[in-house]
């Protein structure tokens, strides 16, 4: 097993979640790869998705339905200042984690995390377990609380 899935699976435990996580057979970098796998709705995917602050520099994970986009402008308003996506190395040394693989828990850096209110229209939602090979399924109440995440709007209009 990876470092990346253990660090998830400690995290998990010392917050009483109770999760599963599942191995698939072949990546799911993508939420359509991973909506497939597991046989859900594209939405019921919860990507991480990364930006940075443009003075702070300092990694904000945003939690998405993985049918939808971040607004960057809408994203810069919930950290209060200008936001670009962050890049593969500094998603790897904050998080520990490579992209497709990041987990909204597990992080070697603590990060603050916002969710969207669209990501509570499911009973439960299904996010990487660390490894772009590995899920788990949970309810987002409960994924909320463990990452005391701060809900609001930044989803880009359909």
């Amino acid at each position: 097993m990876s470092k990346s899935v253990k660090r998830v699976m400690v995290e998990a435990e010392k917050s009483n979640l109770g999760i599963q996580i599942i191995q698939t057979e072949a990546p799911t970098k993508t939420a359509q790869q991973a909506a497939n796998f597991v046989g859900c709705h594209i939405d019921q995917i919860g990507k991480s998705i990364l930006i940075t602050g443009a003075y702070t520099e300092k990694l904000h994970l945003f939690l998405t339905p993985g049918g939808r986009h971040v607004d960057l402008s809408l994203a810069a308003k919930c950290i209060a200042e200008p936001t670009t996506k962050a890049d593969a190395r500094q998603v790897r040394t904050v998080t520990g984690f490579t992209i497709g693989g990041v987990s909204p828990i597990g992080h070697i850096t603590k990060i603050p995390v916002w969710f969207c209110p669209e990501v509570f229209h499911f009973e439960t939602i299904w996010v990487a377990a660390g490894t772009p090979n590995h899920l788990f399924e949970i309810a987002p109440s409960r994924l909320k609380d463990a990452t005391s995440a701060r809900q609001a709007s930044f989803l880009q209009e359909i």
